[in-house]
């Protein structure tokens, strides 16, 4: 079914078993005081699963090169000893693994911090040095005694970060190389370092070691890399020993969404497309590839020679297997939300994933057979209740689950008719088939009561959220005024003028829905963030198009400060951008004074005004549905509350669906 995908890939010196590379993911795992032992059980499941080489998260070659002062290092002998309860939990399983090695530069978050120039990065805290040429060179003799280290830990071997504008990229770029010595100025120049990097490893790991090259290809900032320049750089590399080219998109100050779910699938492999024929070692594609149809597609069409995909393997570390057995319906997809991988490792957590509680936590969370048979009732078959009613049922439990609409998915039934939330449907399909397999008993368009569930040994509820009534004259003008739920379910026409009141996630939401492109393919999507797809203008960038929407719309809340980024440390940049490039109004520090046939009556800095909307959209958060709450006493130590039904606030499908996970496998 899948012939492209798990083609073998010879390499001369060795073969790898399918087309596809399990990306390099920075798990948070790499610092924690057990974390190796975890690590590795967290990698032995993705190589059970079929990937056909697994890339490491990034270690640093030197001190100065951490990204944070604790950050991961392997450059002693003692990091070699330690990792080989990595390797040999990857190699338990027949699977390979390679070491990436990353120097953060101009990114370290730390007063060390050094870069080909004193340039500060938009992103970062501190200002780095110049290097000398003395410190150049020691740091190829570290990142050459890092591969050699890891060859001697057992590793498969070594991916060398060239991209996503970490140090290598720093010295590649006019952007941050303004050098006049023998590492800056001209491109031969420029390419010095990287090239000088696997030249030094290459001697010292010999012939039958792999290692890998992270190449920009489309750094998408000003003064990045023109397409001639990644060519040549390409075609070097190739020559001083470069077992396979991985693709890099874009650094990370780069105001361009890559990996988030707004990014339709697959949407750089134009970019690996254009760089192929200048090779002849195999290249690899990356961002975006979340299912096997889409990896087969790529891979057929000539577009790589292989796919990376990192954030799958956090949602489903058996995502090989499942294609293999012509199961890609039991995959659990990743939607691309970053809400527990990204955003969690930005703020110092360990990453996770939103679709699957177990990544990263292998070790923790371990499902076994239920020692007593239970039956329980599941009161909701929103993200919660769907969660903890199949893992209820995969443990051996009886399982009823009740939901009182007509379909299963919650919030996440609303949530995938959002433009750029397509994937959530992905989730609903997994939870849908997880139902069939595990046997749970799915009872639609059923109310259940207290009379229903008192004869059961546990009682779940999993209700979720309503929309939150708010106080303002004139709420019940039918005519003027919609909630976010009906909205989205009856597609209501809303006018050419629109207030949103609410600028959490869901205001943000609908804002995004109202003012989407009719017919957006990827092509109006790369035009839209003014990416350009013939690379004619360094770093693949051309001035920001006008994508203003026809539809004039408000986003208001009454928290004075910054409108319109929503949720998410490493997505809401992207929510606030979207909006500002479609003309949207958004407003803070807002009281809301009355709603009549005019429009939308406000005060803001004292003033009053009049925002003339047709129509008034309350997205104003959540509350909890508690259905027969005055009789939950009488369940006792049996009944359970979890999801938004036990906290609304935000829509948190992260808590969610852990919550469901973990109430699963404790009772």
């Amino acid at each position: 079914m899948y012939p492209n995908l798990l083609k073998p890939l010879d390499l001369g010196f060795t073969q790898l078993p399918n087309r596809v590379l399990m990306g390099s993911m920075h798990t948070g795992l790499e610092e924690d005081k057990r974390g190796l032992d975890k690590l590795a059980a967290f990698y032995a499941e993705r190589a059970k699963g079929g990937g056909g080489l697994i890339v490491t998260g990034g270690f640093s070659p030197n001190l100065r090169g951490r990204l944070h002062p604790f950050s991961a290092e392997f450059s002693k002998t003692k990091h070699a000893d330690a990792h080989r309860v990595v390797t040999e939990a990857v190699h338990q399983h027949g699977g390979k693994i390679a070491l990436q090695l990353l120097h953060a530069g101009r990114y370290a978050m730390h007063p060390f911090a050094q870069s080909a120039s004193a340039i500060k990065a938009p992103i970062a805290r501190f200002a780095p040095s110049e290097m000398s040429e003395k410190q150049i060179l020691k740091t190829i003799e570290a990142f050459a005694n890092s591969a050699r280290l890891a060859q001697q830990a057992g590793y498969d071997g070594v991916e060398v970060m060239g991209s996503e504008g970490y140090l290598i990229n720093q010295f590649i770029c006019q952007r941050t190389n303004n050098r006049y010595d023998d590492w800056g100025g001209s491109y031969q120049n420029r390419m010095r370092l990287p090239l000088d990097i696997i030249k030094a490893i290459r001697q010292v790991v010999g012939e039958r070691f792999i290692i890998i090259f992270r190449l920009s290809m489309l750094d998408l900032v000003e003064q990045g890399s023109t397409f001639e320049e990644v060519i040549e750089l390409a075609k070097a590399l190739e020559q001083v020993g470069v077992t396979l080219l991985n693709t890099g998109i874009g650094w990370h100050e780069a105001r361009i969404p890559t990996i988030a779910t707004q990014v339709p699938r697959g949407a750089f492999a134009w970019v690996t497309e254009k760089v192929r024929p200048h090779v002849s070692i195999p290249i690899i594609t990356c961002n975006r590839i979340n299912m096997p149809e889409e990896a087969e597609r790529i891979l057929a069409s000539g577009q790589a020679d292989m796919v990376s995909m990192a954030r799958p393997f956090l949602a489903d570390a058996d995502f090989v297997i499942k294609a293999e057995k012509q199961q890609a319906q039991l995959i659990n997809t990743c939607i691309g939300c970053n809400q527990a991988c990204l955003d969690n490792v930005f703020k110092g957590k360990r990453a996770s994933c939103l679709v699957n509680p177990y990544a990263c936590r292998e070790t923790e969370l371990i499902e076994q057979s239920a020692k007593v048979v239970k039956t329980v009732a599941v009161v909701g078959a929103g993200p919660a209740g769907l969660a903890c009613a199949t893992t209820l049922a995969r443990r051996g439990h009886q399982v009823d689950l009740f939901e009182r609409s007509d379909r299963i998915g919650g919030q996440f039934r609303l949530a995938m008719q959002i433009p750029g939330k397509e994937e959530f449907r992905e989730t609903i399909r997994y939870f849908a088939n997880q139902i069939d397999e595990t046997g749970v008993k799915l009872h639609l368009e059923t109310e259940a009561d207290f009379d229903l569930l008192q004869e059961y040994d546990e009682v779940i509820i999993a209700s979720g959220v309503q929309p939150r009534k708010v106080d303002i004259q004139g709420i019940n003008n039918q005519e003027k005024v919609i909630d976010y739920q009906t909205l989205i379910k009856e597609k209501t026409y809303l006018g050419d003028k629109v207030a949103i009141v609410g600028a959490g996630g869901i205001g943000i939401d609908i804002a995004t829905m109202i003012t989407e492109p009719q017919d957006n393919q990827l092509d109006d999507w790369l035009h839209d963030w003014g990416i350009d797809k013939d690379i004619a203008h360094p770093g693949g960038l051309y001035p920001f198009p006008d994508c203003s929407s026809d539809t004039e719309v408000w986003v208001l809340q009454r928290r004075k400060g910054r409108v319109g980024k929503g949720p998410g440390k490493t997505t809401g940049w992207i929510h606030k951008r979207t909006l500002e490039k479609r003309g949207v109004h958004l407003l803070g520090g807002v009281s809301y004074e009355s709603i009549d046939e005019e429009g939308l009556h406000i005060e803001l800095d004292g003033q009053a005004q009049l925002i003339a909307a047709d129509k008034v959209v309350i997205c104003a958060g959540q509350e909890s549905v508690r259905p027969f709450e005055e009789q939950w006493q009488q369940f006792g130590d049996k009944l359970h509350v979890i999801g938004g039904a036990d906290h609304a606030g935000e829509l948190d499908a992260v808590r969610a669906i852990r919550q469901g996970v973990e109430l699963g496998l404790k009772l």
